[in-house]
């Protein structure tokens, strides 16, 4: 498979990100932060591909790879976003961003090649181009890298960073292991998606507050926030994987998190509901036999997806959404310590995005 770069996609602007129509976002403050946001993330993505440079040609290719793919820069988004409680965009914040996105991007690499996923934001990934090694490695090169940067940020970047590595292994870990004897496995889930998906985005936000010496009272809410939108971006993920509107309108082959194995939400409620309940079971039953675990079988069969449409009309579906929103609004009420103009009215609409991209 050849190995070229894909053509570079520069990131959404704030205002699309979260969805700010024209009457939501009309006000001067409001268009300040957007572009005051936006200059910030022009200013990222230079810092990105300069930071992504190695003295190595393979390593530069490899490295730049899912970077030039495409992506949201949803982290380093909120970085910006929460930077402007302060002083804004000051090079200790830019750099943070940068910092940021690329030990997301990092976690990528590795995420693959322990999924063994075929595909990442639209290209084969980057194991399936290069092999285990070379993807493993690539990652490690990032992380190395984003630890430089904080490193020149101070011991403050350093422990925030380190605390966050050790979150992101041990959601890795604990979602490879799955529940022990006695755990809940729902509970297990959800802490899962707070370490693995939570850490970062909390990160990210708590990073925009310190590196713009704004007041320091405002990290735990940020961090809440962060903690609870990557829950709740990971719950509707969930019932994304279900959707019937396919590849081109959802990034996604519907079922193929339940194809490749993976535990889901709905599908940990429905485990749950059909210890007591025989439709339930029926439907558990037909899952495990043409769904779950048969993604390297070939094309989807029409037993697979009617089985996957069946889970998608169920009630463990929607109560799966119910706790997404219900993840949300607890962002947002975190985020009541914070003052009211712009940010937080941004964050607030970016809560809610979050949980619309379903509908």
């Amino acid at each position: 498979m050849a190995s070229s770069v894909p053509a570079v996609r520069r990131p959404a602007s704030l205002s699309s990100q979260i969805g700010l129509s024209e009457k939501i976002f009309a006000s001067g403050q409001d268009k300040e932060l957007a572009a005051a946001v936006d200059a910030g993330l022009a200013l990222v993505e230079d810092g990105l591909h300069n930071e992504m440079r190695f003295a190595d040609n393979l390593a530069d290719v490899t490295a730049r790879y899912l970077l030039e793919a495409g992506g949201k820069r949803v982290r380093p988004m909120l970085t910006l976003l929460t930077a402007q409680l302060g002083e804004g965009n000051t090079p200790e914040v830019l750099s943070a961003a940068e910092a940021i996105e690329i030990t997301h991007l990092a976690s990528l690499y590795h995420d693959d090649v322990m999924d063994e996923a075929q595909m990442r934001r639209g290209v084969p990934s980057a194991q399936s181009v290069w092999g285990n090694s070379v993807a493993v490695l690539t990652g490690d090169l990032l992380f190395a890298r984003a630890s430089k940067m904080v490193a020149a940020l101070g011991e403050r970047a350093i422990t925030l960073q380190a605390d966050t590595f050790e979150r992101l292994c041990l959601g890795q870990l604990h979602e490879t292991i799955g529940p022990q004897n006695g755990e809940d496995p729902v509970e297990h889930y959800i802490r899962v998606l707070a370490d693995k998906t939570g850490s970062l985005i909390a990160a990210a936000a708590q990073m925009g507050i310190v590196f713009s010496k704004a007041p320091a009272s405002f990290e735990q809410p940020v961090v809440t926030f962060g903690e609870k939108i990557g829950v709740a971006f990971q719950l509707i993920d969930d019932v994304i994987d279900l959707s019937s509107k396919g590849v081109s309108e959802t990034g996604k082959t519907p079922g193929n998190d339940l194809r490749a194995g993976v535990a889901t939400l709905p599908l940990l409620r429905l485990r749950e509901r059909a210890e007591t309940d025989a439709e339930a079971r029926a439907l558990l039953e037909r899952l495990e036999r043409d769904v779950i675990g048969t993604v390297d079988d070939g094309a989807i069969t029409p037993e697979a997806t009617a089985a996957i449409a069946a889970l998608r009309d169920h009630d463990v579906t929607r109560q799966t959404l119910d706790e997404a929103h219900r993840w949300a609004r607890e962002a947002v009420e975190a985020i009541d310590p914070l003052p009211t103009g712009p940010v937080k009215k941004a964050l607030t609409r970016f809560a809610n995005t979050i949980v619309e991209r379903s509908s």
